[in-house]
């Protein structure tokens, strides 16, 4: 794994030759986390280990800086918000909940991408939290390995996760939406309006939300006497391209479906454009119902009716977690699901001659 070098603002911040901490870390004959502990003073580094790295922190032009202690929340610094996919109305959101509640303890924010694995700056965001005067950390990195939750403990960074791949282990406070209430009260929805075939696209298989709102759909299936047709199940990434085409197929089907359950509002939005590509009208011939409640729900035509997922309480809820570790305190508990609430616009009706 790769270092950045320290990017603290500041006379003398940084390696003035562009020296990384892992050449320091070479050049002692240390681990970069041992660098990483010197130059934020931890006491867990023998002496004459941290004589050398200093000395060599100095050659160098990095300042050694000591990271607040996690047992007095005072005023003042940073927290890190990291996450994957940077540029998307959800991420927009979150960083907004977050930097609302954090705002409000006098408290800055950090915003970084997480990059995909395998590329070329893949895991520097962990790099930075090492050479940042960082309190704390929010993550948005839904592959967090125990690699990396082994290297935020040893990092002592407090965090906290949204809305993580699988449930992380013990102990790890985390933030999700109720997804699977989500999926039951959207299907429940096109179900009393009476739609009979009702297809859902849910986002990756191997994620947890999307597998808790396509379970919603199968029990409100269920409860209401309907088979669960597999043609009608698809999985995209809750973007827009995959989805598009899942649509397309779903539409183009013999005896295609009356209504669409798309597993996030960028997915509603693709089936909007596969519905138009096939000069089907939403909601006179197929009703459609999103997940999220995105700001452009409200505005797009015709207005989507979905599942809010309230982004900004979630990402205050972590950041508030991640506040009462930094004051020396457990949160009331590790584990929290937001509640959501189905919002009923103009995007579903009953189904043609039904």
């Amino acid at each position: 794994m790769g270092a950045d070098r320290e990017t603290d603002g500041g006379p003398g911040a940084g390696s003035t030759g562009g020296t990384t901490l892992a050449d320091v870390a070479r050049q002692a004959g240390v681990s970069v986390s041992t660098v990483s502990k010197v130059l934020h003073d931890r006491s867990d580094v023998a002496s004459r280990t941290r004589a050398r790295v200093q000395r060599l922190l100095e050659q160098h032009g990095y300042l050694a800086r000591s990271r607040p202690a996690a047992t007095a929340l005072a005023p003042g610094g940073l927290l890190d918000f990291v996450i994957k996919d940077i540029d998307g109305p959800w991420a927009v959101e979150l960083i907004r909940g977050a930097e609302e509640a954090l705002h409000a303890v006098g408290m800055g924010m950090v915003v970084s991408a997480a990059r995909e694995r395998g590329g070329p700056t893949a895991g520097r965001w962990l790099d930075s939290l090492a050479t940042r005067r960082t309190r704390g950390a929010i993550l948005v990195v839904p592959e967090l390995d125990e690699d990396e939750h082994a290297e935020l403990r040893r990092l002592g960074v407090p965090y906290a996760l949204i809305a993580p791949v699988e449930e992380p282990p013990p102990g790890v406070p985390w933030v999700g939406a109720t997804n699977w209430p989500g999926g039951l009260a959207a299907t429940r929805h096109l179900v009393r309006l009476g739609h009979r075939r009702i297809a859902v696209i849910g986002g990756p298989p191997d994620r947890l939300s999307s597998r808790a709102r396509v379970d919603g759909y199968r029990s409100a299936l269920e409860e209401a006497g309907l088979p669960v047709d597999p043609d009608l199940v698809r999985h995209g990434d809750f973007r827009n391209e995959p989805a598009y085409r899942h649509a397309l197929d779903l539409l183009r089907l013999p005896d295609r479906p009356t209504a669409i359950f798309a597993g996030s509002d960028q997915q509603a939005l693709s089936t909007y454009r596969a519905a138009a590509a096939l000069g089907l009208r939403v909601p006179q011939d197929v009703s459609v119902v999103g997940f999220d409640d995105l700001p452009f729900a409200e505005w797009v035509t015709p207005r989507l009716t979905t599942v809010r997922t309230p982004l900004p309480e979630m990402a205050a809820v972590a950041a508030r977690m991640v506040l009462h570790l930094l004051g020396g305190e457990q949160p009331e508990t590790t584990q929290v699901e937001v509640a959501g609430e189905l919002v009923v616009r103009d995007s579903t009706a009953p189904p043609p001659h039904g």
